[in-house]
């Protein structure tokens, strides 16, 4: 496969979905879309008239087993992700999965397991934070030992809105997840317990959103984590990361890019979403996914990191319900994810 471009199905052609599509036509090397898979025909049909030698499809199914198709990259909703996964696993086709894993780590570990009897790894989970620029400097940072023991890290999350129909358990599932990704990738530690604290909701919530929300994570390394979510902050989209250790702190997300001054004001620009915040971390992702594949290797986030997040979810949600400090419950780590 070294030799030739990687043929990729994309099920799912929504705002992410049609967005790696064009990543894949237009920005990366070494792939190229040989299928794409929608429920709605006209949308995926629509998609696929405009690149050579692209096929539509309604149905995960017959896309995978189409002539050409090397890997597949889904980003369609999380309730059909086990399915699409299963089918894959039992073609061992390569998987690039948008987060969540699965909505649950009941059906996780079923993804888990069907992996395992491959014997080698296949799927990759899309966490993008990992592929950032600045996530990548924290992390080595970190990793060198340069600053000590990392203590406490505080992290930022804020949306400019929400759609109406977002709930208080999306906050969790949807939002803060990448936190929960994050906390394990740069502390190298797993989440053991989780509390989320409401403060007065703003008046700019949809009714019946506790916005914003406080959640804080314990590690089994003893390191603590906050998290503001603030889905509806009205002013623009912020990821911001400060890690405490114990001889000295590293801070990302400021976002000092261009700074202007004029009219007697100075300031820049806040991103309006996550797809421009990182489009830089999703070119890389995608791209280290379509190498490794092309060397019949998998890297990045493993289906093991999606579980679980998917059990630091459950563990957040209960937690938000109750407003209780909430154990998370997780099986040990299997040796394929060692």
């Amino acid at each position: 496969m070294t030799n030739r471009t990687l043929g990729v199905a994309v099920i799912g052609t929504g705002k992410m979905g049609a967005d790696h599509v064009r990543r894949i036509n237009d920005v990366i090397s070494g792939a190229h879309v040989a299928a794409v898979v929608d429920i709605d025909e006209a949308r995926a049909k629509g998609l696929a008239y405009a690149l050579e030698g692209c096929r539509a499809y309604t149905d995960p199914v017959a896309a995978m087993a189409a002539d050409g198709v090397d890997a597949v990259l889904i980003a369609s909703p999380g309730p059909v992700h086990e399915t699409a996964l299963l089918e894959a696993l039992a073609r061992d086709l390569p998987v690039l999965c948008e987060k969540p894993l699965t909505p649950d780590s009941v059906s996780a570990l079923r993804v888990l397991e069907a992996e395992q009897q491959l014997g080698h790894r296949r799927i990759q989970v899309g966490f993008m934070r990992r592929f950032d620029s600045e996530y990548l400097q924290l992390k080595e940072l970190l990793a060198s030992g340069r600053l000590g023991r990392p203590l406490l890290l505080h992290c930022r999350h804020r949306n400019v809105s929400v759609h109406d129909y977002f709930t208080n358990e999306m906050l969790i599932s949807d939002s803060v997840v990448h936190e929960m990704d994050c906390a394990r990738w740069l502390l190298e530690q797993e989440i053991t317990a989780v509390t989320v604290i409401h403060p007065t909701p703003s008046s700019n919530a949809p009714e019946g959103l506790s916005d914003p929300q406080l959640v804080v994570f314990e590690t089994d390394g003893g390191a603590v984590v906050n998290v503001e979510m603030f889905a509806t902050c009205g002013f623009g989209y912020q990821v911001q990361a400060e890690a405490v250790c114990e001889n000295g702190t590293a801070r990302i997300g400021e976002g000092h890019g261009l700074l202007t001054n004029t009219a007697g004001r100075w300031g820049g620009e806040i991103t309006p979403d996550f797809i421009a915040r990182f489009a830089d971390a999703y070119d890389r992702e995608v791209q280290r996914w379509v190498d490794a594949t092309r060397r019949g290797e998998a890297t990045g986030p493993s289906a093991w990191d999606g579980y679980a997040a998917a059990a630091v979810c459950e563990a957040g949600i209960t937690a938000q319900l109750t407003g209780q400090r909430t154990p998370v419950v997780m099986i040990e780590r299997p040796a394929l994810y060692a």
